[in-house]
């Protein structure tokens, strides 16, 4: 792996740009993808937030389906992300996940969640968030609100309920380039 890891958000709909801008900050390259080719040489995923039911239709008739359960890098899927890994869509991480499960956009909200490994708290912002319904043993919590998983990893899987890209904490992303570094490491 280049010093600078390459990383492709999704872009087929949802937050793609807020990704890559941060990704950008912390110096990765990254490219925005909306083919099955475009995968080959990236060094890591991200699958942003948006509609689920809209991601899914449009990596579908993209082809990108199989494309992203065949990507053997690290993935970081943030709110539709994190649905579109789940046991019941692309089967990749070993949890369950309910959609809109904290209200609809109005009800959307922000909050201090407790990072593991870390004193400063990080802001999530939950826009029809999902909500972790069930998960296998080997899902590490990283962060919960109310008692509830919020920020979840699995092996290369690293999973949030809420947004990171919209705000100015970068620690998400920090912890998903560390994995790509490590997993990069681990491969070679």
């Amino acid at each position: 792996m280049n010093p600078q890891p390459l990383i492709g958000v999704l872009a087929v709909q949802g937050n793609f740009r807020e990704h890559a801008a941060v990704l950008r900050r912390l110096g990765a390259d990254a490219v925005e993808v909306r083919k099955p080719e475009e995968l080959d040489a990236l060094d890591g995923l991200v699958i942003p937030g948006g509609e689920s039911t809209a991601i899914t239709r449009l990596i579908r008739a993209y082809g990108l389906e199989a494309a992203i359960r065949r990507f053997q890098q690290p993935l970081l899927g943030t709110c539709a992300g994190m649905i579109l890994l789940d046991r019941q869509h692309l089967g990749l991480m070993d949890i369950d996940v309910e959609r809109n499960a904290y209200g609809r956009q109005v009800a959307s909200f922000e909050a201090d969640l407790e990072l593991s490994g870390e004193e400063k708290p990080l802001r999530g912002v939950f826009i029809r968030a999902p909500r972790v319904t069930a998960l296998g043993p080997e899902v590490e919590v990283l962060a919960e609100l109310d008692g509830e998983p919020v920020l979840l990893r699995e092996g290369r899987f690293l999973v949030a309920s809420f947004h990171p890209e919209l705000t100015d904490d970068t620690r998400v992303h920090e912890r998903f380039l560390e994995l790509v570094r490590q997993w990069a490491y681990v491969r070679t």
